[in-house]
């Protein structure tokens, strides 16, 4: 469900970004000479050998430093070594044993967390001296060169032998991340559900800052439902617990079936809202807009919901498939809606159509408009089918996928939707080649 967390710890310069980024696969984390440079935490998504896992870059443990940049580096790689599943201990194999790498060999063994140390900057093996940090005592030492990529595929096999694996929900529990920016009553929304004060509410902004889960049931389902922390602009992401919150709301979504998306009403749809929903909505996820605090909405009529909705679309067309919802969690006004719609956008996430349905709707939409022909060359599109649920995939065949263009796609998910509606649900499409016909 949740992917594991694996984190780079070292001290300053040697070389945690240059890794963070060898595998992660681009350019994410600054990368410079200068000791000190990430100060801010990186993290990203990483997979090898089939396993995925998040990868977390953190600034250079400086020890017994009183400059208080050095102080808050030292908070978050606190608040890294916490987090994580698994922690690769960043040594410069140039360099050799410096005491600091010593005195943080104790400190993540006192953590009781796994760990592997990395030689890094081993561009040639053969003339570098890396041996000596098995003084260390911490068991292999796994000499990489971040530069150059050598022996990372070595580094990474061991990696995904120490992290745990996903845990498989085999039940059918539907599990729905409330998600959305600090403050905007996500924690009051689930109590209200709940019927029962299980999750700290406060007027400050942030005060949840793990994901929780909260079972329940509802009509002969299980649901679990996962109050997050809020999600700031990373701009805005300053303090580690706040940066490690977002991380854990991120791996909450890819663990969910349905996100809530919680908006304040009285203050609209703002740009982070904009971005939360997205990142669920690409994730696969079902999506539900709930503008909490609709009780305290200024000046409203029996038209306001509807312009606030029109208003949303216009700003992502994508809106116009995700189900409104207007509560208040004070009051508890039309809260307990949530369920019944949540079980709806799960079952349309899950819904599997057969191929023969498909393949109809296929010539219904030929015939309503033909696929767009290229000079000199007919475009057809031979026959479909349902390759995936969560979320509906379709895959449609024909002799030249790549000439299909990305209206004309449009024009066949809005056929599929208004056909079979998948509402509260992303619909993806995919363009392939027809067995036996010639690539161009």
């Amino acid at each position: 469900m949740s992917l594991p967390v694996v984190a780079l710890v070292g001290r300053p310069n040697v070389g945690k970004s240059h890794l963070f980024n060898r595998i992660i696969g681009e350019a994410t984390a600054i990368v410079s000479e200068e000791a000190g440079t990430t100060r801010d935490r990186h993290f990203g998504k990483a997979d090898w050998a089939g396993h995925h896992f998040w990868l977390v870059d953190t600034g250079g443990l400086i020890e017994d430093s009183s400059v208080l940049m050095d102080t808050e580096i030292r908070k978050q790689v606190m608040q890294a070594i916490d987090e994580a599943d698994l922690l690769l201990l960043v040594v410069d194999a140039k360099v050799g044993i410096h005491p600091s790498d010593a005195r943080l060999v104790d400190l993540l063994r006192h953590s009781r967390k796994p760990f592997l140390i990395v030689a890094n900057k081993v561009d040639i093996p053969e003339s570098t001296d890396y041996y000596e940090f098995y003084r260390l005592g911490a068991g292999d030492v796994y000499p990489v060169s971040a530069q150059n990529g050598k022996n990372s595929g070595d580094l990474l096999d061991a990696l995904v032998q120490k992290i745990p694996e996903s845990p498989v929900d085999d039940s059918d529990a539907v599990r729905i991340a409330v998600i959305g920016r600090p403050n905007v009553g996500k924690s009051s929304f689930v109590n209200r559900l709940l019927g029962e004060e299980r999750l700290v509410v406060h007027d400050e902004a942030g005060t949840t800052r793990d994901s929780i889960d909260a079972p329940m049931r509802y009509k002969e389902r299980d649901l679990v439902f996962v109050d997050t922390a809020g999600l700031r602009r990373q701009s805005k992401i300053d303090e580690g617990v706040e940066f490690y919150a977002s991380l854990r709301t991120r791996r909450a979504i890819d663990s969910s079936d349905v996100c809530i998306l919680m908006i304040d009403a009285t203050e609209g749809l703002q740009n982070q809202d904009l971005k939360i929903a997205t990142m669920a909505w690409d994730a696969g996820r079902g999506l539900i807009f709930v503008l909490n605090k609709w009780d305290l909405y200024p000046d409203k009529t029996d038209k306001s919901a509807e312009k606030i909705r029109k208003e949303m679309v216009e700003k992502a067309p994508y809106i116009g498939f995700v189900p409104f919802l207007f509560t208040s969690a004070k009051t508890g006004m039309r809260v307990n809606k949530v369920l019944d719609m949540a079980l709806a956008v799960q079952e349309q996430r899950t819904r599997r159509i057969s191929t023969s349905q498909v393949n109809e709707a296929l010539q219904e939409i030929i015939a309503r408009l033909q696929p767009p022909q290229a000079a000199g060359r007919e475009v057809k599109l031979n026959y479909a089918t349902q390759v995936e649920i969560s979320p509906p995939t379709f895959a449609f065949f024909g002799n030249h996928p790549e000439l299909i263009p990305e209206n004309y796609i449009r024009f066949i998910h809005n056929q599929l939707r208004e056909k079979w509606g998948f509402t509260g649900s992303p619909v993806r499409i995919l363009m392939r080649r027809k067995s036996g016909t010639a690539a161009p």
